[in-house]
């Protein structure tokens, strides 16, 4: 990245366009590049710095991020309104980049709570999970009914929270969207930061407990209880008996204490929402530096976003440790344009109206800035939505593109915490995973910073290297594991968050 001047940034030689650092106004000349404003610019958005003719590619980041649908003069403001996407060929290049890990000798550590099946938790709660939305009230009302005077007597125990959900029944017991929702419960259900789980049913549902008890080899035990209203007796007697099943479990599960482990013990959920021009160019970078720190030291991190990884695929393929690998990244492509194209949609309806606003223009340019999350190593495995991760590594999960739909996916597969980036400025939080917040540029973080963990507006400002920003964010993933609040946390959010990604007819 070339910034040498205050007005623009420049990613790459060979792109037609700069980004401006602040707004530029009309008339105003751009040093080092030879090109007068002819527009007045917002922060973020873009200037041609070379003529294009109507049909020509623009570039940036050295990618095709578009076609002009005007002609363009060097100057103009580069932006939705003459610019547009089209179908090109892409080179896959199935694991042209593939390379050696350089593992570090000696991983750091944190501080987590091993469970008996081996894995580790950052965090140590009792979850309430509800198998239909018919008892998302009584679940909620179970955890209240746990006096929170009762829970800091358990000085270990981080709090009871109720994770509900708008589906389980009026669905079809077989298909994508009751698999979604079974990975999902069952992912959250043996999740190693929770310890003890009681599910609430209500007893009649399509998606019934037992059957994903059987399915995934789920056995009742003291820290794993389970109850339907319907058999119970009803709204009253099924909080009275959830909350004496949680008292119940609260020693037990405030036993466990924090121990010393290696951080290749760590997966991290990759995510960025309310994204902006500067997200590929600061946060998004810096995520993937710490991601490759983190794969490095043993670790896992999960891309995810499907949509928004769309136009920027190859360059994912390249990385791939196997042709397979590399085709099953792109055939969840395929799916999904199929998927938006018979629901009356397209794969460009995506950026958002503040990714817009933000300077981002087409999905391809959204892409290309998503995709520096994932860092620079190999393409280790593709996933299905809310599949347990079972490989070390740089992993991609299958998503859609909405925030807290994706993040239930990636905490489902095993992500035991999350690191999301931001320049538009998302509130987010997630429970039982503990959520940093990475803003993308110093306005906005000074603005928010009560929801905001890093600002990553340094490499824009002070000149930051990346690879120094992705230490940062290294070190304060492991404080964070090893127990330190985010954010989000101190500010309570978690229990609103979990979002199941539903598919198929609701009947």
């Amino acid at each position: 990245m070339k910034s040498g001047t205050l007005l623009t940034i420049r990613l790459n030689p060979a792109d037609n366009v700069v980004v401006a650092r602040a707004e530029i106004l009309a008339g105003v000349e751009i040093p080092g590049e030879v090109v007068s404003c002819r527009d007045s610019i917002p922060a973020g958005h873009k200037i041609a710095t070379s003529d294009i003719a109507k049909g020509q590619v623009v570039r940036k980041y050295n990618q095709i991020i578009g076609f002009a649908t005007v002609d363009i003069t060097v100057g103009d403001h580069v932006h939705v309104h003459n610019i547009a996407m089209q179908d090109f060929d892409r080179d896959y290049a199935f694991c042209a980049e593939a390379r050696e890990v350089d593992a570090v000798a000696n991983p750091a550590t944190f501080q987590g709570y091993v469970r008996p099946d081996g894995r580790v938790g950052t965090r140590n709660y009792i979850g309430v999970l509800t198998s239909v939305n018919c008892s998302a009230t009584v679940a909620r009302y179970i955890s209240a009914a746990v006096e929170e005077d009762l829970i800091a007597t358990y000085p270990n125990v981080d709090g009871v929270v109720s994770l509900v959900h708008g589906t389980g029944c009026g669905m079809a017991d077989t298909g994508d969207g009751y698999a979604n929702l079974q990975r999902t419960l069952w992912g959250f259900a043996g999740h190693p930061n929770f310890g003890g789980i009681l599910l609430v049913g209500l007893g009649c549902e399509v998606n019934q407990i037992d059957f994903l008890l059987e399915a995934y080899g789920i056995e009742r035990g003291p820290r794993f209880q389970t109850m339907t209203i319907q058999d119970t007796g009803g709204t009253r007697r099924s909080v009275e008996h959830g909350a004496a099943l949680i008292r119940e479990m609260l020693p037990a599960v405030n036993d466990i204490t924090r121990v010393t482990r290696p951080a290749g013990d760590l997966t991290l959920a990759l995510q960025c929402g309310g994204s902006d021009a500067y997200s590929g160019i600061t946060a998004n970078p810096g995520l993937g530096a710490a991601v490759d720190l983190l794969v490095r030291h043993g670790g896992t991190a999960i891309l995810s976003e499907t949509p928004e990884i769309y136009g920027a695929e190859h360059l994912l393929t390249r990385r791939a440790v196997s042709r397979e690998v590399g085709e099953k990244l792109i055939e969840r492509i395929k799916w999904w344009e199929a998927y938006t194209e018979r629901n009356g949609g397209e794969m460009n309806n995506n950026p958002s109206p503040g990714n817009k606003e933000g300077g981002l223009t087409t999905i391809l340019e959204k892409s290309l800035g998503a995709a520096a999350k994932g860092g620079t190593t190999n393409l280790c495995n593709v996933y299905r939505y809310g599949e347990p991760v079972r490989t070390k590594g740089f992993v991609f999960m299958d998503s859609p593109g909405y925030d807290p739909c994706s993040i239930t996916g990636q905490v489902a597969s095993g992500a035991n915490i999350v690191c999301f980036t931001t320049g538009r400025g998302s509130v987010y939080g997630c429970k039982p995973s503990p959520c940093l917040k990475l803003a993308t540029n110093t306005v906005m973080y000074t603005r928010m910073n009560e929801d905001m963990d890093i600002n990553c507006g340094v490499v824009i400002d002070d000149g930051m290297p990346i690879d120094v920003l992705g230490e940062q964010i290294f070190n304060r993933v492991l404080k964070v594991a090893s127990g330190d609040p985010t954010k989000s946390e101190q500010l309570g959010f978690g229990d609103d968050e979990f979002v199941p990604w539903q598919i198929g007819a609701v009947m």
